[in-house]
């Protein structure tokens, strides 16, 4: 089967970088991971070489001469779709233009509730009972992009440790997920997207 190219940025431990990996060596999963990109040295650039990808370390530049290499590199492998995992590097609305509606995100929070940064924290302090994560599309904007699916479970702890884990386990099944459906739908332009395993958690709510 045809598979749209994907690459991966990264900055941080690399658990759905992985999800990502592990998505991909189902020979349905409609996408190849073929370029990870790491703006610092952290486990997901360890991970990424580890795991035989072609991975890039693009650092110490400011964000224009940043999004010039890193647009070069994505044409080189023919990238179809840029998925962001823990990426700290927010990209300029010109690389977003030019890359528009090829690059997702997954936010650790049910937007629009807190974007940007800290939100489990955010989560705790404001004793909110639910918490979870959204995919989106990127657009000029911060976190506010189309929002692909979001997934909820209850807070049952007041430890940031364990709310934050417990979230990226869930993250880890559901972003390869939207992933596959993005690519059906707006790829390749079918929907083939089935996800019992996912469907059958009464924990999680998808939005699409």
């Amino acid at each position: 089967m045809n598979k749209a190219n994907l690459s991966v940025f990264a900055s941080g431990l690399g658990s759905n970088l992985l999800a990502i990996h592990n998505a991909s060596m189902d020979k349905c999963f409609p996408g190849k991971l073929q370029l990870v990109i790491c703006n610092k040295i952290c486990p997901a650039f360890e991970l990424a070489k580890s795991l035989n990808y072609e991975t890039k370390l693009i650092s110490n530049l400011n964000i224009e001469k940043f999004e010039i290499v890193v647009h070069q590199e994505l044409i080189k492998k023919k990238i179809d779709l840029i998925c962001l995992a823990g990426f700290m590097r927010i990209l300029s609305p010109k690389f977003v233009s030019k890359w528009k509606n090829k690059i997702l995100n997954i936010h650790p929070s049910i937007l629009p509730l807190f974007p940007g940064l800290n939100t489990h924290k955010k989560i705790l302090f404001n004793g909110i009972k639910i918490h979870g994560s959204t995919v989106h599309i990127v657009n000029e904007k911060l976190d506010s992009g189309k929002i692909l699916g979001q997934f909820a479970i209850p807070v049952k702890h007041d430890d940031i440790v364990f709310l934050r884990d417990n979230i990226k386990k869930y993250e880890n099944m559901f972003y390869p997920e939207v992933i596959r459906k993005y690519i059906w739908t707006f790829i390749f332009k079918k929907d083939n997207f089935t996800s019992n395993k996912l469907r059958n958690n009464k924990e999680i709510i998808f939005s699409y």
